[in-house]
């Protein structure tokens, strides 16, 4: 039995379908975990879609794009190459199955004792790791009691700081920022969400350069995609990057927690 990540999907799927037989996937007993944006971008997103959702041994954290899909279906709006997804005669099937995926999965290997804590964008040094799960399960069960409202509350880059006083929706936009939308924080962690490049704007870094207290725990792992444009490269082995780039013609690559070792198919 395997534990495997994989990066973004993004409707690649026939590379998913490779990657899953060069890894020897077996479905009775292996373990697949995704970093989100199952959807957009790629060519076949419902078929994405639909295999996850037929395999119990496969789940994912939510993505900015499968968030997005979410928005869409509730307004009843297709467009771009989601609009396939909105029409499909099973799109209420998509919804209830997309809008009960966390934002934030921890798993562990019993055999070495590694964490791994596993988000689409990551976790800002400010949040210990039992704060960043509070608040993922916080916004989970508000997009399962009150989807539409969050939905449509969840779009905008402010606030761009953490701040313990914030409430309703400025509260759950900032969490979800940080979740799914995070690569450069400045100073008192706040997001610079339009630098989608691999260079700092003066005054921020990555947020895996950051010190935390729970960044230092030797055998935790934090496992991420989002951030195409590093290549997976983040200068630190217990940051590890798996947004590969397939939907640019990169790669879709997969972590297998047993050992680290990581496997790649090309676009």
């Amino acid at each position: 039995m395997s534990t495997y990540v994989i990066g973004d999907v993004h409707g690649c799927f026939d590379q998913f379908m490779r990657l899953l037989k060069k890894i020897e996937y077996d479905s009775k007993k292996d373990q697949i975990i995704l970093t989100g944006d199952l959807v957009n971008r790629g060519p076949k997103s419902l078929a994405v879609l639909n295999y996850c959702m037929a395999d119990k041994n496969i789940t994912t954290v939510l993505g900015n794009h499968d968030l997005y899909l979410l928005y869409l279906i509730s307004i009843n709006k297709g467009q771009g190459k989601l609009k396939k997804i909105v029409e499909a005669e099973n799109n209420k099937q998509i919804f209830e199955w997309l809008i009960t995926r966390p934002l934030l999965i921890q798993t562990s290997n019993h055999l070495t004792n590694n964490k791994f804590i596993i988000t689409h964008a990551g976790i800002p040094e400010i949040w210990s790791l039992e704060k960043a799960q509070d608040l993922a399960d916080e916004v989970s069960q508000e997009l399962t009691d009150n989807s539409s409202k969050i939905l449509k509350a969840m779009w905008g880059d402010d606030p761009k700081s953490w701040n313990e006083s914030l409430t309703g929706n400025k509260k759950y936009r900032i969490i979800i920022n940080y979740f799914t939308r995070m690569r450069f924080l400045g100073n008192d962690a706040a997001l610079d969400l339009k630098n989608t490049s691999t260079k700092a704007s003066k005054g921020s870094k990555p947020w895996f350069h950051y010190e935390s207290a729970s960044y230092k725990k030797m055998n935790q792992y934090y496992v991420f995609g989002h951030w195409a444009s590093l290549n997976g490269k983040t200068e630190n082995p217990h940051f590890i990057g798996l947004d590969t780039g397939c939907v640019w013609k990169g790669k879709l690559t997969a972590l297998r927690i047993d050992d680290l070792e990581k496997i790649s198919v090309k676009y």
